[in-house]
Order: structure tokens, then sequence, then C-alpha cells
């Protein structure tokens, strides 16, 4: 399982949570046929993917803005317990845990 946490901008409080079970593939971006649909004009209509690959999981940037990990810009990261990126460099933060 693989929970993901949208963080309020100005600390880390979570303001929602999306749990995916089975998922070998979750898609994050302002399109409404992603499986977390974040309403930013920073984030591409697809942006991220997580993709599982057992028994971890990637983080995949494939949007025009970027994914950000600790301020630096990532292309494909091994997603760690606790990670949190940034869609964009001044988007939303999503805090990821496994």
């Amino acid at each position: 399982m693989i929970t993901l946490h949208l963080l309020h901008p100005s600390n880390n409080a979570s303001m929602q949570t999306w749990q995916f079970e089975a998922e070998t593939v979750v898609r994050i971006g302002r399109a409404a046929d992603n499986d977390i649909v974040l309403y930013s004009s920073v984030v591409s209509r697809h942006h991220t993917e997580l993709r599982h690959h057992a028994p971890h999981w990637d983080v995949v940037n494939i949007g025009a803005n970027g994914t950000f990990l600790e301020g630096t810009q990532i292309e494909k990261e091994r997603v760690f317990d606790g990670m949190i990126i940034r869609l964009a460099l001044t988007g939303p933060r999503l805090q990821i845990h496994l």
C-alpha cells in the first residue's frame, strides 16, 4: 500500500489523504483522468507518476514544470517512506508513506 498526503502550504499538516492498495501506477496532475487531481496553475495536466516495481516504488516526472525533491528537480527517484515531493518549484507538496 502507498499513501499520499497533500500538505498545507505553510506547515506539514495533512489537508487530504489518498491510499492505494493494488495499483501499479498512480498518476498525479491537473486533468480529471488522474488518480490524484490537483487544481493548481503550475501543475501539468499529467505531472507525475508513482510506479510500483516490486518491492519498491519510483516517482517519475512527466510534467513540464518539474517534480522536486528537497529543492532539486528530479526525473526519476526511488520512493522512501516519508519523502516529500513538490510539483513545480512553487506548487503543492505531497508526502509519501509506504
